[in-house]
């Protein structure tokens, strides 16, 4: 009879696991501060709920075999796309105005999150099935049909932020299945040419106006350039060590925008300063840089595919959220992966994360 194999002979990483629970302890400490002045624990208990039944969910896709995805794909999918319709119907308006909630009485949900990991899996199968053909016109045409389908009826919300993410996602595996340079150079030249005329000519004056906001906030100081204002000034204010926990003024009178979910970092860096936000991006980048290695790591196409969608994900996520937190980006409403407030966001990243340790439990042992 077969034994068998321990974690050690394995290649589990036992470090993404760890990291992964330190950064979303870590993320409902910043909860509890950003939360304070409310006077409530509400937000703290529905966090460290989500927290709860994320672990649970990771474990459970660590133990179950990956592979076994491969005959699921159809019906994820159509799930995924169900959900998506679904939240057109029934849904919900969230923070930024897109109809992207579906509630079951206190309980909410956010379809275009489980649509992350949805699209992971399926799009990852579905490149397995053409890698030989990858750089053929029609079978990029298929893949990005996959694609779309999704973003358009996310954009249908609208919610422009998460249809980001999954072209980033999209671009990042296709680059990892062996795109061809032509392709990627024919985009971004495309890309630059369409911009100036997408902006005089498909914008309207009020999209126009929040571009020129994100250059300049001061343009619109009580208005769309409000948040980024005072996110400034929170992240500034914290200098090295920050103002002390529960001291941030920003933060604790109210000045800072939806400090919980989408200015986050800003609460942290307030009242931790600069040692405070580093730990943040060493922690992120510890998680998406093991995620990489685990890619790296398995002879599984299909798990090589899951991993490098999982890393994609939560690198667009984490650049964009301090991005826009800083003024470096535009305010889209995406969440700092493992530390906004949001349930479905942070079961949504823990299974991602479950789905990468089951890649890596199947590895044999990596000495790299």
């Amino acid at each position: 009879m077969a034994q068998r194999k321990s974690l050690s002979a394995t290649g589990f990483d036992k470090p993404l696991l760890f990291f992964v629970i330190i950064t979303c302890l870590y993320g409902i400490l910043a909860i509890f501060t950003a939360t304070h002045s409310l006077g409530t624990l509400s937000n703290v208990i529905i966090q460290s709920a989500a927290f709860g039944l994320g672990m649970v969910l990771l474990l459970i896709l660590t133990i179950f075999d990956f592979e076994q995805f491969a005959y699921l794909v159809k019906y994820i999918y159509a799930a995924s796309v169900l959900l998506l319709v679904l939240v057109l119907l029934i849904g919900e308006a969230g923070t930024w105005g897109a109809k992207s909630w579906i509630r079951f009485g206190p309980i909410g949900i956010q379809p275009a999150e489980i649509a992350k990991v949805a699209f992971i899996i399926t799009f990852s199968y579905h490149l397995t099935r053409v890698q030989e053909h990858i750089n053929k016109l029609r079978t990029l045409l298929l893949l990005l049909v996959h694609m779309l389908v999704i973003v358009g009826l996310i954009l249908l919300q609208p919610d422009l932020g998460s249809s980001l993410v999954f072209f980033f996602m999209f671009f990042v595996m296709l680059f990892v299945a062996g795109l061809s340079y032509k392709y990627i150079l024919a985009v971004l030249g495309l890309g630059v040419v369409m911009a100036p005329l997408a902006y005089f000519f498909v914008l309207s004056p009020y999209q126009q106006h929040r571009i020129q906001v994100f250059f300049n906030p001061d343009l619109d100081p009580l208005g769309s350039g409000y948040n980024v204002i005072q996110s400034k000034i929170a992240v500034g204010s914290g200098q090295l060590f920050g103002k002390g926990l529960l001291q941030g003024t920003q933060n604790q009178m109210g000045f800072l925008p939806t400090k919980s979910t989408d200015f986050i970092f800003s609460v942290i860096a307030e009242e931790l300063g600069f040692v405070g936000a580093v730990a943040v991006v060493a922690l992120l980048f510890i998680i998406i840089f093991r995620c990489i290695r685990v890619a790296r790591g398995t002879t599984s196409l299909f798990g090589r595919y899951i991993c490098t969608g999982v890393a994609a994900m939560l690198i667009f996520h984490t650049f964009e959220n301090i991005g826009m937190c800083i003024g470096l980006m535009p305010v889209t409403g995406i969440p700092l992966p493992f530390i906004s407030y949001g349930g479905t966001s942070l079961v949504t990243n823990l299974i991602a994360v479950g789905l990468v340790l089951s890649v890596s439990l199947r590895n044999k042992k990596q000495i790299f």
